[in-house]
């Protein structure tokens, strides 16, 4: 298997030559490092020595630009880096979209962020909101290609309607959206902000349906709650709990697989939903005991999803499957989380999940 090379790995010889000399602020978190785990930081640090560019401030996006933080909503300050004196600006914050006393004295925007394939994953729309700062004040965008981990070929679930839009999906897109950070800063670019000064550097060696295990690269959590890629696989779907008072596994060592609540059979949950013959996955019973979040120091009852096909799954339509299965079985203790989430506080967490109204979420599965 051949290693993907990624900009980063390479990111002194990428850099466009006409931003050389430039003010360069830095769209960065914990995973941002190259296939020798060298930190994306650490390039940076050279090419300003060098007088490639000259490193002046450092933004980070949910979690924190040190990974951090926990669970949604939990928001985090900005501060001065203790090593390099530069401003650490936080996106997750009192601000989501950089202020123009942040981008004070900036001319790039420089961007390297590990996504994982699915709307509802907020790095996306901390992108988006740099790029349309940096039109509105005419600073340049240079983002960092990486593979997209759930392949670049499948996709799932409708983007979202006009009226559900959100901090877990600015723009319409599908909710398993198959592309790649870089293609996705070019689809806003094409259709949100045409006067972007945009560059996109480019990986050598990944194939569209490559999963990320075929790539050759280290995988880091880019999140405290995404420790493997077995784990981003099923969030498409498994994610959609967040917007219920069932427990996704949060508190726990295998987040998104594990789900469940007190109040439920996990040896009957497993047999209904394997009855189901959900296409690449099985169910098995497990009890667990979060340690935060919802239900924390209580046992709860549930499952695991397994992966038995990755090529077969079908994770946004399981969820909704799982879902409608449970408030079936349970419809005295199920219940939807209520708002707020992700900073909606009108719409319920799971309209703004799905991005449509409650009585159309299930339409596509009958």
């Amino acid at each position: 298997m051949s290693r993907v090379i990624l900009p980063v790995d390479r990111l002194e010889t990428l850099w466009p030559r006409r931003l050389s000399g430039k003010r360069v602020g830095a769209l960065l978190h914990g995973a941002s490092v190259d296939g020798s785990l060298r930190p994306t930081l650490a390039h940076l640090e050279k090419m300003s020595a060098d007088g490639l560019i000259r490193f002046s401030a450092l933004f980070g996006p949910q979690h924190g630009f040190e990974t951090t933080t926990q669970d949604n909503m939990v928001e985090w300050t900005g501060y001065r880096h203790p090593r390099l004196g530069i401003p650490v600006h936080s996106l997750y914050g009192e601000h989501r979209e950089p202020t123009p006393e942040m981008l004070e004295g900036l001319e790039v925007i420089f961007i390297d962020l590990v996504d994982v394939g699915a709307r509802y994953y907020t790095f996306i729309w901390t992108m988006l909101l740099c790029l349309k700062a940096a039109q509105r004040h005419g600073l340049t965008v240079v983002v960092a290609d990486r593979p997209n981990p759930l392949n670049g070929v499948t996709v799932e679930g409708d983007p979202q309607r006009p009226d559900h839009l959100s901090f877990v999906g600015l723009h319409p897109l599908q909710v398993r959206h198959g592309k790649t950070i870089g293609e996705l800063a070019r689809l806003f670019q094409q259709e949100l902000f045409p006067d972007i000064d945009l560059e996109v550097l480019p990986m050598e060696g990944w194939e569209r349906g490559h999963y990320f295990d075929e790539t050759g690269l280290p995988w880091l959590m880019p999140s405290p709650n995404m420790p493997t890629v077995e784990t981003a696989l099923v969030y498409p779907g498994m994610c959609l709990l967040e917007g219920t008072n069932l427990s996704e596994g949060r508190g726990t060592t295998r987040p998104f697989e594990f789900f469940g609540a007190p109040w439920i059979n996990g040896y009957n949950l497993a047999s209904e939903l394997n009855t189901l013959a959900l296409p690449g996955a099985l169910f098995r019973e497990v009890a667990f005991e979060p340690g935060f979040q919802k239900y924390a120091g209580q046992v709860c009852h549930g499952c695991q999803l397994h992966v038995t096909d990755r090529d077969q799954l079908l994770p946004y339509r399981s969820g909704l499957e799982i879902l409608q299965l449970i408030r079936n079985l349970y419809p005295d203790q199920f219940a939807w989380k209520q708002p707020p989430y992700e900073y909606e506080y009108e719409k319920l967490p799971i309209e703004i999940l799905c991005g449509r109204p409650l009585e159309e979420i299930f339409s596509a599965i009958g």
